[in-house]
């Protein structure tokens, strides 16, 4: 393996190498967390759904905050947002571990608690995924996100299965206790090592609602990002009933106790580690769509293994494998999207990693969990790994790439604003027309290349795009489109790519000698 492809070239950065062990540190505590609270909830109740909300308390948050958390990552000081949210996630865990080891933790305390921990690491995650990696070089960042996937499924071998002794050795409070210790490490690791501020602009900042829209318009229209979200949510949704159901397997299938489910964890984690040591060289040699349809079908065969195999060795290998193949999924989902994504937006394309994958694996947690309670685990099994091999029919609508380097890159403006009066950051709509002279005959494959031009005009924020032919001059052509304020306006030039001057530049060659394209700005009045 060539230094390029190796994990460990990253981690030669003091900086990444120190974030990413107290990153560790912190996934083997939400671990330990989220395992003592499965196997509570199992002792306390006795019910599938109810153990399996508790994957759900975890991971819903990120679907309702993550992209909030990502705006904010991209407006503000990331530092002080993840230090508050580490902050208050530490008051959260020495409340959850009073309570239990006070013996007045019920069910509804529990997943309250855990939810609130959900939260804090919501609003941290997007500001955490996205600066970790700044002190790595771009062309080794696959290798980097790789490295931090590593490092929490690591966590998930280690937590649970660390969490699984301590649980039957001394119960569940002082799993919980453990956790305030590694949230603690985890902020002191922000501390030593800040994420970089953000470079200066005149822009005005993105609000918290425009920067939301800002998110979700970019990811809609960049066919990039929005193929990586549909797989990952596909993928999560049916892959999140074998997350979520193991503790019942693990008391109904193999009648083991909590060192048994944490071992079931361990194994799923140990496989992901071993994938993620090789995940780098088979990307670049098999493609990222083989990658996910491997992972597909095997993840597929490791649920229906579980749900009709009773013998523990087997199912024990068997969640090794499913945990590869979570690993190469995820990692390269992952890298897709940060790869994929220009600075400027690079935390919100993270949270809608997070809203698409945590979102509808929390959602598919509970909705597995019912489906177990109703119609029995094997059901809910079976019925999971037909829909995991059934997304396999998403690849040819959806097809997975990286991004090049000149289409993340932000670009110089092609034209300067020629206006008399700039009006306020916040009056608007403003109309933007540019005007095409164009050589006659060519109207086919002009219109052909400016249509292309759509879909960077609305990612970066136009709500409406369209070309109009002059009908007293058939040569003429002016594509109009909107944006919703001047500040907007300002926003959407600065984030025009290096790739998309380049399209720019192809539809300018239609123009006729001694043309040049005309720009005009209008401001609503009325």
């Amino acid at each position: 393996m060539t230094p390029s492809h190796s994990i460990w070239s990253p981690l030669r950065q003091p900086a990444f190498r120190g974030l990413w062990l107290c990153g560790a540190v912190f996934f083997i505590g939400a671990g330990m967390q989220t395992m003592a609270a499965a196997w509570l909830m199992v002792e306390l109740t006795g019910s599938s759904f109810l153990a399996a909300l508790v994957q759900t308390a975890v991971f819903l948050p990120m679907f309702l905050l993550a992209l909030p958390a990502g705006v904010l990552a991209d407006t503000t000081d990331r530092r002080r947002l993840i230090s508050g949210a580490l902050i208050a996630q530490v008051v959260a865990c020495v409340l959850l571990a009073g309570l239990v080891l006070g013996g007045w933790g019920g069910p509804a305390s529990v997943l309250f608690l855990v939810f609130v921990c959900g939260c804090c690491t919501a609003v941290l995650t997007p500001a955490w995924n996205s600066s970790v990696i700044d002190p790595v070089p771009r062309d080794e960042w696959p290798q980097a996100i790789t490295a931090i996937g590593i490092a929490y499924n690591a966590a998930r071998a280690i937590g649970p299965t660390l969490a699984g002794l301590l649980f039957a050795w001394m119960g569940a409070g002082w799993v919980f206790v453990v956790t305030v210790f590694t949230t603690g490490v985890m902020w002191e690791s922000i501390r030593r090592w800040p994420p970089k501020a953000h470079p200066p602009s005149r822009l005005p900042a993105e609000r918290l609602w425009g920067g939301t829209l800002s998110g979700l318009r970019f990811a809609w229209h960049s066919r990039i990002i929005l193929a990586q979200l549909v797989r990952v949510m596909a993928y999560s949704a049916a892959g999140s009933a074998l997350w979520a159901l193991l503790p019942v397997i693990a008391q109904r299938q193999l009648g083991t106790g909590a060192q048994g489910f944490g071992l079931l964890m361990g194994c799923m984690g140990t496989g992901a580690v071993a994938s993620g040591l090789v995940i780098g060289r088979l990307r670049s040699r098999f493609g990222l769509d083989a990658i996910i349809a491997a992972a597909c079908v095997a993840f597929a065969l490791v649920m229906l293994l579980a749900a009709w195999v009773r013998v523990p060795l087997l199912v024990y290998a068997a969640m090794a494998v499913g945990g590869a193949a979570w690993m190469a999924a995820m990692s390269t989902f992952n890298t897709a999207t940060q790869a994929s994504a220009p600075p400027w937006v690079r935390s919100r394309a993270v949270a809608l990693h997070i809203v698409a994958s945590l979102g509808a694996f929390a959602i598919g947690s509970a909705f597995w969990g019912a489906v177990s309670d109703i119609a029995g685990l094997t059901t809910a099994l079976v019925a999971a790994g037909a829909l995991m091999a059934a997304g396999l029919l998403l690849a040819r609508p959806f097809p997975l790439r990286v991004g090049e380097a000149h289409e993340v890159t932000q670009g110089t403006p092609w034209d300067e604003l020629f206006v008399n009066d700039e009006p306020s950051p916040e009056a608007g709509p403003v109309a933007v027309e540019v005007g095409y002279r164009i050589r006659a005959g060519e109207d086919k494959a002009f219109l052909d290349t400016i249509s292309r031009m759509k879909a960077p005009r609305r990612r970066d924020g136009a709500t409406f795009w369209r070309i109009y032919r002059d009908l007293g001059e058939p040569s003429r052509y002016v594509e109009r489109f909107i944006v919703t304020s001047w500040a907007d306006y300002l926003h959407q030039r600065a984030r025009a790519t290096v790739a998309d001057h380049a399209l720019e530049a192809e539809v300018r060659e239609f123009l006729a000698p001694g043309e040049s394209a005309h720009m005009s700005h209008y401001i609503a009045e009325r």
